[in-house]
């Protein structure tokens, strides 16, 4: 059994072969990447992305990375292709053909059929003078020198640098479409991604409890609105303007300092200057400034009047923390 010290040598050395591999890719693009960038840009139609085995494998993550910002995308199996799925293209549909040799049996068949067909071909191959890269109307230019694999064989460097010219072909387009985060956040509304994205304080403030006491509220009473409103905090308010916040803290740091209240308001306990958000506020704002002041609750605001509260147990709960 090889020892912790040649298996960590060993990772090292894959990391760095491939790495080198992934920054010599830079020298490849060229006149011709930005031509095929601008024929899927252009298109009428949608981009069909095929291939065989491992390259196959990587065709799906770059139709999924190129339909998650805004170029609608197929993936199309090169076997499956030539057994009946061919008609999955449409007349103005773009195709990319992902070949390390560009030279395997399928490839061969499916080129000139999509050609027949009067689509446009690009290529993303390690070999530019194949089939493949013979045939394509653009060849972007994957070559590797060696596969992280000893026996130089298994797909590992190569399949690396295909998917980063895709990384590249999706980057270049969402640049040419404008793609935004708010466009962003359209195809990934589920889980915490999208909620960073799309989530705002409103969303969260509105189904909260809305702790509220007047400056010349009676202390027992504010630890009754505190108690009832679950949030550990309420905002003392002035014309349903903020005036200050008194919080679960502030209650302790009392009962240290006085042995009767009964005759104490909000206004000789409350805390001055609270932090505040704008309910349209990105919630993921709200987590900001949460951990930049150390704080767990946020009072929440509506043209200057108070509007609510937002709890780190809130954020935490949504999948934003």
């Amino acid at each position: 059994m090889k020892s912790e010290e040649s298996i960590i040598r060993t990772a090292k050395e894959t990391i760095s072969l491939e790495g080198q591999s992934i920054l010599n890719l830079s020298q490849y693009i060229d006149s011709e990447f930005a031509q095929a960038v601008s024929l899927i840009y252009k298109s009428k139609g949608r981009l069909i992305i095929t291939g065989i085995g491992k390259s196959a494998i990587i065709a799906t993550k770059i139709v999924a990375t190129l339909n998650s910002t805004g170029t609608p995308s197929i993936f199309m199996h090169a076997a499956d292709a030539i057994h009946g799925d061919l008609g999955l293209i449409l007349k103005d549909d773009v195709v990319i053909c992902i070949s390390k040799s560009g030279n395997t049996p399928e490839i061969k068949v499916l080129v000139p059929l999509i050609k027949m067909a009067n689509n446009k071909i690009i290529a993303i191959t390690g070999n530019k003078d194949s089939f493949l890269g013979n045939h394509a109307h653009f060849v972007l230019n994957a070559y590797v020198a060696k596969e992280a694999c000893p026996n130089n064989l298994a797909p590992t460097t190569s399949t690396t640098a295909q998917l980063v010219i895709g990384d590249a072909l999706a980057v270049c387009l969402l640049e040419l479409r404008g793609f935004s985060s708010s466009d962003f956040a359209k195809y990934h509304p589920g889980g915490a991604l999208g909620k960073k994205l799309y989530l705002r304080v409103l969303d969260i403030s509105s189904v909260n409890e809305k702790p509220e006491v007047q400056i010349d509220t009676n202390v027992k009473d504010v630890i009754i609105e505190i108690s009832q409103k679950m949030l550990g905090v309420t905002a003392v308010t002035d014309n349903n303007k903020i005036v200050g916040i008194i919080t679960d803290g502030d209650l302790r740091r009392m009962l240290t300092k006085v042995d009767n209240f009964s005759n104490l308001t909000a206004k000789d306990i409350m805390s001055l200057n609270p932090k505040r958000i704008e309910e349209d506020a990105m919630a993921v704002d709200a987590m900001d400034v949460m951990e930049t002041y150390g704080i767990s609750q946020l009072l929440v605001e509506k043209n200057d009047l108070y509007a609510g509260v937002v709890h780190v147990h809130d954020l935490i709960k949504e999948g934003i923390i």
